[in-house]
């Protein structure tokens, strides 16, 4: 079969103010396994540009292909971008089979199907097997029904499958590199980047996560194999930036420290970023030198409140002096620390913004990242906010970096202003600006310059965004909007729990 993978462009601020664009790691994934079953699979990557939507259907119309499959990371608020595409893709072309996965699409099969008549199956969950049983089933012109993990529309209706189980080894599906030319990705400033997955799933108990479920259950890769894959990126494709999508990699410590000291042992100039709680950092105190010496320069650490209720109200299992010695711990061994910090919590006040700032200034933090809290159906948290009242009912706003929700004691005007200025002080103050100006790490005062560039675009960006679609005053509750709460069905896969053991940190 001839099958296109489509990356529609996204329209969130992460995506449009960069000059950096980094590989779609999820169309990738699939396309390795349909690659090595026979079919012939090309990429189209709208994000460069963007491609204007009316070129990109035009685009897939001229491939002629088979099969098209769509599928974004940022799946919500790339919903819209998706359906106006493969609606434009089914009207040329009424004969092609439309797949569309993703977290959103997992969790909004029944309304997806139900809205998006042109669209012909879902995969539900990871999709690597999935999407190959799926597209064996459709060139044999087999039942539907007899793909787990899906769902579709048949004369009779909409039906979803059983959940297709979760795969025990991600080692037994390739990433198809060969689908993209390596010389259009960067990242960190230009410099040639992919992104990949040691891990899949957290094993923590967060409410507000939307990834959580979607994985099921934390797996890893192979240590030794992952860190050769990462050492072969580079000598043959000159990829210098390794951008880790895990939620959590850290979570057992002697596989990390397995990949780790293979990685030393590959002898490759790389630079690693991701993200991971703050509790692994510390817990591995005695092995960050490895971190360093591995390669890596920069961690995300979702610290997301500084305030113990809200901590507590999330599910976080996270401490503030936990929180504090982490970041002073990646500072003594040379790594940068973004920490996120989430606002938009129902009952914040004024004064929670100001011991929320003063806190993170104790912190410390060399680079922060503000987000807005943005409810998912399908996780607990939804149940908290289902009747919060929703100030921006456009789903191209649902990517954490627009406020959706009203607050019951502070405007959204305020909410803005606290935003902004919180990112001010802690960016602009003067111990952070010497670290910007005056790092004695080249590559680390390169690092914090470059996000600095893309802070100032997007500061100003957001203002004027703000400024131009203000919030509504009234809208419907998110329940109202969404629906009910889908917490039930948060587990996306099934675990074959007497052959797949329970991961312990160790």
């Amino acid at each position: 079969m001839k099958i296109l993978l489509v990356n529609v462009p996204h329209p969130a601020i992460g995506s449009r103010i960069p000059d950096d664009h980094l590989p779609p790691l999820g169309l990738l994934a699939i396309g390795g396994p349909l690659l090595d079953d026979g079919h012939d699979v090309r990429l189209i990557d709208a994000e460069f540009g963007p491609m204007p939507l009316p070129d990109l259907v035009a685009r897939i119309v001229g491939e002629a292909p088979d099969a098209v499959l769509f599928g974004h990371s940022g799946s919500t608020s790339g919903h819209p971008v998706i359906a106006e595409v493969s609606r434009g893709v089914a009207e040329a072309l009424p004969g092609t089979v439309i797949v569309y996965g993703g977290v959103f699409p997992t969790y909004h099969w029944r309304e997806v199907l139900a809205d998006e008549p042109h669209v012909t199956a879902i995969v539900r969950g990871e999709g690597e097997e999935t999407a190959r049983q799926l597209m064996a089933a459709v060139g044999s012109a087999r039942p539907l029904a007899e793909v787990d993990g899906i769902a579709f529309r048949a004369a009779d209706g909409i039906h979803a499958t059983a959940p297709a189980p979760v795969i025990r080894d991600l080692d037994a599906y390739r990433v198809g590199w060969e689908l993209i030319d390596h010389a259009r990705y960067s990242y960190w400033g230009g410099l040639r980047a992919v992104v990949v997955q040691f891990s899949r799933g957290c094993p923590h108990l967060c409410t507000y996560c939307g990834q959580r479920g979607f994985w099921t259950r934390w797996r890893h890769r192979d240590p030794v194999r992952f860190a050769a894959e990462l050492a072969r990126l580079h000598r043959e494709h000159g990829v210098r930036v390794i951008n880790f999508a895990d939620e959590n990699p850290t979570v057992s410590k002697k596989a990390w420290r397995t990949f780790l000291e293979a990685l030393i042992a590959e002898n490759v100039d790389l630079i690693l970023v991701g993200s991971t709680r703050a509790d692994d950092i510390v817990r591995d105190a005695d092995i960050l030198p490895l971190y360093k010496q591995a390669g890596w320069e920069r961690f995300l650490l979702g610290l997301e409140s500084t305030d113990a209720q809200t901590l507590a109200l999330i599910r976080k299992g996270a401490t503030k002096a936990v929180d504090r010695e982490a970041i002073r711990l990646l500072r003594q061994n040379g790594i940068l620390s973004m920490a996120t910090w989430v606002v938009g919590f129902e009952e914040e006040r004024d004064i929670d913004y100001w011991r929320g700032l003063r806190q993170l200034l104790v912190y410390d933090p060399d680079q922060i990242q503000m987000l807005y809290v943005t409810p998912h159906r399908w996780t607990p948290y939804f149940k908290l906010a289902a009747n919060r009242r929703v100030i921006r009912t456009d789903r191209r706003h649902w990517d954490y970096k627009h406020q959706v929700l009203a607050t019951r004691h502070i405007p959204p005007w305020r909410v803005l202003l606290w935003f902004k200025l919180i990112e001010v002080i802690v960016q602009a103050r003067p111990k952070a600006l010497a670290r910007v100006l005056l790092h004695r790490d080249r590559r680390l005062r390169h690092a914090m310059r470059w996000y600095t560039r893309m802070g100032r675009r997007v500061w100003s960006h957001e203002i004027i965004d703000w400024l131009r679609a203000p919030p509504a005053r009234e809208g419907p509750t998110a329940a109202g909007l969404w629906g009910v709460p889908q917490d039930g069905e948060e587990e996306s896969m099934t675990v074959a729990r007497t052959h797949l053991p329970v991961v312990a940190a160790e």
